[in-house]
């Protein structure tokens, strides 16, 4: 893990295009995995987790692995659905 931490702090250093997109892109991503870790502990799958929130699988994969521009109101549905509250913080 460090090399890689290493590897992201100088290529942010020499690489400008890549420093002003890691950072989004990777929230973005972190969210994602949030996400999918949340609905595994709560012991369902993506189409279990679908059917509750009237969607499709392909829908909770979607957000799972990319949850860009993802609602508020979508990410207060996904966690309702898995019995968790969602909590929102700025830093």
């Amino acid at each position: 893990m460090k090399t890689l931490k290493k590897y992201i702090s100088n290529r942010k250093k020499h690489d400008p295009g890549f420093a002003r997109n890691f950072d989004e892109g990777y929230e973005q991503f972190k969210i994602g995995v949030i996400l999918k870790i949340a609905r595994e502990e709560a012991g369902l799958t993506q189409e279990q987790l679908a059917g509750k929130l009237n969607t499709k699988k392909s829908a909770i994969s979607r957000i799972e692995n990319h949850a860009e521009d993802i609602k508020l109101s979508t990410l207060e549905k996904f966690a309702q659905a898995l019995g968790k509250k969602l909590e929102v913080r700025v830093a």
